[in-house]
């Protein structure tokens, strides 16, 4: 039984590390072969989206991992890769997209609403602090609380 177990672990750890890469897609020289799963785990699946194209299976994601490939091969640096396929497939293909003008409120957005909603929490709690300081009974309420102490005798 522990044997078996152990084999299932085995086996769990081998498919669990397992990525979509192909073996024919492997390159020879591992520094260029690093320098490709690093960039591919940088840049969206247009078919699968929430995945990078290194652990997607789609086709056009194994496309674009040899299009990476064919890139370094021909000596082009990381950047030069990355903006060849944006300028392909547009910002969208980067999984963490680059900060600029046009993409500042993706960046900045979750800070601002953040900054807003304790500014409005802040000044929730200031205005109800200033309305729970009580104000004297006028004469009408002060007639009002004789009449109900009395009932209650």
């Amino acid at each position: 039984m522990r044997r078996l177990m152990l084999t299932a672990l085995f086996l769990l750890a081998i498919t669990a590390s397992a990525m979509a890469v192909q073996p024919d897609e492997i390159m020879k020289d591992p520094a260029l072969e690093a320098r490709a799963r690093t960039l591919s785990a940088g840049l969206r699946c247009l078919v699968c989206q929430n995945q990078s194209i290194d652990d997607s299976e789609a086709p056009l994601a194994r496309d674009l991992r040899l299009l990476i490939r064919e890139r370094l091969t021909a000596g082009d640096t990381d950047d030069q890769v990355v903006s060849f396929i944006v300028g392909r497939y547009g910002e969208f293909v980067l999984l963490k997209p680059r900060f600029e003008m046009k993409t500042g409120p993706l960046w900045i957005g979750p800070f601002a609403l953040l900054f807003v909603a304790v500014a409005l929490l802040l000044l929730h709690r200031r205005a109800k602090s200033a309305g729970e300081r009580e104000a004297p009974l006028n004469g009408e309420e002060k007639m009002l609380l004789d009449r109900l102490s009395r009932f209650g005798e």
